[in-house]
């Protein structure tokens, strides 16, 4: 079995620190304590605790990228949007702290901002837009720029999920079938899709959800 280099062990071990103990657990001491290495080792790999913040950061986001895209596809492209907006708020639930630190929402004092605006961050996002391609091609929403759409549609995400993040809704899952669910509805009947369509594709995506579980 390969051993992980010292580089991805330093990245996992800030990983698990920041979903253990918060934000404020990412120093070198401590990171590096974690692999039973000296505090010189997160400077040789990344050049002081802002570049291994930024790697923690990239990492945290090809991960999301990968959840966000998990599970079978479906004809239905707005089905399919549903499923990704469930596998978002699931990666941000199970893993809160790495969440917050991926939008600049916490970073450890005396450390810079992460670097959100890398492309593996981007990454995640073009998941986002060749879904609502799809469902502009399809002719349910009007074709406003693709761009445009997708950045209304995160924005919304990323509001409820991080109420329920920070304890605004209970987690009983109410958040997902009372509101998250049927304001998206709500929404791309805003965008042109007529109700009773919009509403057979997040149960098709349910359906979907629960056959895969």
């Amino acid at each position: 079995m390969a051993r992980v280099n010292p580089r991805e062990r330093l990245i996992e071990a800030g990983l698990h620190l920041l979903e253990t103990s918060g934000p404020e657990a990412l120093q070198a001491r401590k990171v590096a304590a974690e692999i039973g290495a000296s505090t010189m080792a997160v400077y040789t790999h990344f050049g002081g605790m802002n570049g291994l913040l930024d790697a923690i950061v990239a990492a945290s986001f090809e991960r999301f990228g990968a959840a966000l895209g998990a599970g079978p596809r479906i004809d239905d492209p707005m089905a399919d949007f549903f499923v990704m907006g469930y596998n978002y708020r699931e990666f941000a639930l199970e893993n809160p702290q790495r969440y917050r630190l991926m939008f600049g929402l916490a970073s450890p004092r005396l450390i810079g901002t992460p670097n959100i605006g890398m492309p593996v961050g981007n990454n995640a996002f073009d998941q986002l837009i060749t879904v609502v391609q799809r469902i502009v091609a399809a002719g349910r929403i009007r074709a406003d720029d693709v761009v445009d759409l997708a950045g209304r549609i995160w924005s919304m995400i990323h509001g409820v999920v991080l109420l329920e993040i920070v304890g605004t809704f209970e987690r009983d899952g109410r958040a997902l079938t009372k509101i998250l669910g049927p304001m998206t509805v709500d929404m791309f009947v805003g965008m042109g899709d007529r109700r009773e369509d919009a509403e057979r594709s997040l149960q098709l995506a349910a359906a979907t959800i629960a056959g895969v579980r």
